[in-house]
This record gives structure tokens, sequence and C-alpha cells, in this order.
């Protein structure tokens, strides 16, 4: 299944430097970083990643975001750890994601890349990624993350776990009479609320804001066709904030309840966040609010559908339902993320030159050998815990990976226990691999509670 291209090799983006310049001698190296610490002196054959023939991914590719896992399957055949897709190469072994991605001073974030690959210099969006929090590294990113991370950690989400459960009942009144419903747009409605309230905002612009959501979530699934409606999507967003921004300084505000914008709009100015940097961390956390965690639900979903007796035990017990989460991350996670390496890198007698493009697919990372035992099972009862990098790793670790927990938490285990016996009920389709990866629908049918 996995296609053998050694022609169609992806480009590295090293400026200035041809791929000859780059093979080193193979005798008598000198030492190399590796994941771990130093490779000793010796002699040994030594390949630059440009020399390898490795498996091809087509990840742009409609068959390939429907069912993933057999070709990362036929791919440990080929190479144990390296693939190529035509944007770079993908890392595909969890232990290599794992080491790889733990050189923070060798592994940088890859969002500047996207914007190149996909003509986005100079745009709304391509700005709006270019400017972002999770854009930039070291000391950059750290100083804009120290300024919202006191408001995702685990005891600030176990402190909204009844608003969470308080959301999602309000939500199944409203749609559970209907014993029918497509569960992806269900399922929208729940994160983007709680993070609506987390911020200060009103529910009630969720509706128009959407449409512009869904887009911004597609952005990393390298397609440039949609670079016209990711700018739109990014200039309705910052109309949206900087009204709402504007409406709290003339003391305008949803709830008396101190919020996420108050605290911000504690840090605005002089040594603080500026006005650009407040407005496009806004849109961050609404778009991230949105996104993964109703992917999330939505394949967690379409993995019950084919384990009742799971699904069941899910309304029965919310510690049962956190095991679920586990194993859906593992098993078809919604994550993905790629790193453009600043330095020479060697990995496992691989030379992976200065200004490579790494993809790592992080949602089916947990299913190889070297993370799991029958990997292809999905066991959320399984004795050894699920491995998974469903959240990312390092400073990029994701921001509100506690507060997505406890909303998917105590949204399945409500879920479960209102909606009894869901059957599919017709047609669905996928979102493309990279990126937010998901399902395009999930059309239910079932018995209301």
């Amino acid at each position: 299944m996995v296609q053998d291209r050694p022609s169609r090799r992806p480009a590295r983006f090293a400026r200035g430097r041809k791929p000859s310049a780059l093979r080193r001698e193979k005798t008598d190296l000198p030492p190399h970083s590796n994941a771990h610490g130093v490779l000793p002196h010796r002699r040994f054959c030594m390949q630059s990643i440009d020399e390898l023939e490795l498996p091809y991914f087509p990840t742009d590719q409609a068959d390939f975001a429907s069912d993933p896992a057999p070709w990362f399957a036929a791919a440990r055949e080929q190479h144990p750890w390296l693939g190529r897709c035509h944007f770079g190469y993908i890392v595909h072994d969890f232990q290599a994601m794992k080491d790889l991605m733990g050189m923070h001073d060798k592994m940088h974030i890859a969002h500047h890349r996207v914007v190149e690959l996909m003509g986005g210099r100079g745009t709304s969006w391509g700005n709006y990624i270019d400017e972002s929090m999770q854009a930039q590294n070291g000391p950059a990113h750290k100083r804009l993350r120290d300024i919202v991370a006191p408001a995702f950690t685990p005891r600030q989400a176990e402190k909204r776990r009844d608003m969470s459960r308080q959301v999602i009942r309000e939500l199944l009144d409203e749609w559970a009479p209907r014993e029918t419903f497509d569960f992806e747009e269900f399922a929208a409605q729940y994160p983007i609320t709680i993070m609506c309230r987390v911020i200060g905002a009103s529910p009630d612009v969720i509706p128009e804001l959407r449409d512009s959501l869904e887009a911004i979530g597609l952005a990393f699934g390298m397609d440039p066709s949609i670079l016209p409606r990711l700018n739109a999507a990014v200039d309705h967003m910052t109309v949206f904030v900087e009204a709402l921004v504007a409406a709290r300084r003339r003391g305008e505000r949803e709830s008396q309840e101190p919020d996420l914008l108050d605290d911000l709009l504690a840090v605005n100015g002089e040594d603080g966040l500026t006005d650009a940097e407040l407005v496009n961390l806004l849109i961050f956390l609404f778009v991230a609010g949105y996104d993964t965690s109703k992917n999330l639900m939505t394949l967690m979903m379409y993995a019950l559908l084919d384990h009742p007796d799971m699904y069941v035990k899910c309304a029965q017990d919310i510690g049962y339902c956190r095991k679920v989460i586990d194993e859906t991350l593992r098993f078809h996670g919604p994550t993905s993320t790629m790193r453009v390496n600043i330095a020479d890198v060697v990995y496992r007698d691989v030379l992976i030159p200065e200004d490579t493009t790494l993809f790592f697919p992080l949602n089916v990372a947990g299913r190889g050998p070297s993370a799991i035992e029958r990997g292809e099972e999905f066991d959320p009862e399984r004795a050894t815990p699920a491995a998974h990098l469903g959240f990312g790793r390092g400073p990029h670790i994701c921001l509100g990976m506690f507060l997505a927990k406890v909303q998917v938490e105590e949204g399945m285990h409500e879920i479960a226990q209102r909606l009894h016996n869901p059957q599919l009920a017709g047609e669905f389709g996928w979102r493309p691999y990279a990126g937010v990866w998901g399902l395009r629908g999930l059309p239910l049918r079932f018995e209301a509670a």
C-alpha cells in the first residue's frame, strides 16, 4: 500500500545549500548529538535523509485521510521510522517522535514554514500565524504562554468541571429529543461554549463565528486553495475580537464574574501584551476552544459505535470514560505537528540536515510497536496504560489539555447517559489528514433517555 517514490523527493528548503554539500564522510566521524546524548567515536555508515529510499505517504489524498493506519503499518516494513510526503518527511515511529520532539534546542515549531508552503506570506492569515504565540520559539514563546498559562492549569480545569457538566446538559436538553442529528455539529457547540465563558464572551456569538473557526481549523491541512477562505476567516475573527475588547473597555460584559479577558487586559500595554498580541491571542483561544475537542469527541463516538459495551460503561463510570479518552487519543486522535530543525541532527545514524521539514503524525503514533503491544486493538482497559502524544510534547504541549480532558470526560459521560443505542444514520467524510484531523459529519440515530 505504501508507495515507493525515490524520484519524488521533498525539498528540504535548505537555503543556499546543495544536497551534495550536506553529505559527510562515512568514516572517522566526530560524535554527533543523538536523542539521548552523543554517538561514540566509531566507524559507521551514516546516510543523509535525502539519500534514503523511503515509503511515500499521500497525505493530501482523501483515501489516506479516511484510513491512514494501514499506510503506517506497511511503512514500518520498509523503514522503521521515516517516510516522505509532498511537503517534507514523516517521522512515523512513536519513540522517534518523542526523541526528536524532545530536542528543543534543535527543533523549532514549523508554523512559519507552513505559511511559506501555503503561499500565505503577507496575507491576513499568514500574518496571524507568523505573529501567533504557537509559532514562536524560545523566550518569545515563553513570554506569551506564561501570560495565559495560569488560566489553564489542572486546578483551573477542575474548577470548570461543574460548568462543563451544566453546558453539556443544556445542549442535550435541546438536541436529544430529536433522536437523530449530526454528532459533529452537536459536538461543535460544546467546547466553544465553555471557551466563550472562560474568555468572557456571550455564547450567542457562536453561530456567526462557526464558519470562520471551522476554516482556520483546516489551515494546516496543507491545501493552498483554501487560502482566500482562511484570509476571510481571520479578517472576520479580527473584527469580532476587536469589538469584544472595545466593549469590555467600555465596561460592557457578559457576567460580573472575573474572566480571562480581564486578566489579559490587565497586562495589556507597556511591557505586557501589545494590542496586536492581545487580538492574536484571543483569536487563537477561540479557535483552540472550538476545533480540537470537537474532533476528539467525534472520533471517540465513532470508535464507540463499534463497541456498544464500552459506550454503556462510559455512561456508568466517568473513570472508565477517562480511559476511553486516552485510548482514543492513542488510537486515532485529532492532532499532528511539524518541526524544522535549526541545526544538523543525527538520529539513528541518519543525518537530518538543517532546515528539514519534519511531520509528526501524533494521531496514530500510539499504534506502533515502540508505543504499545496490540496497538491496532481499541482496548481502554489494557494492562499497560495507553501511550500517546495526543497533546504534543515539550514547550509547545497543548495549553488547554487539562480543560480539554475535563470537557470531554464530562461531555461523553453525560452523552452516553442521554443518547442510548447510537447507530450510524448516514454517510460522512474526513477532514484533511495533516493539521486537525477528524470526521466531516457523523449522522446518528438513537433513543433519547
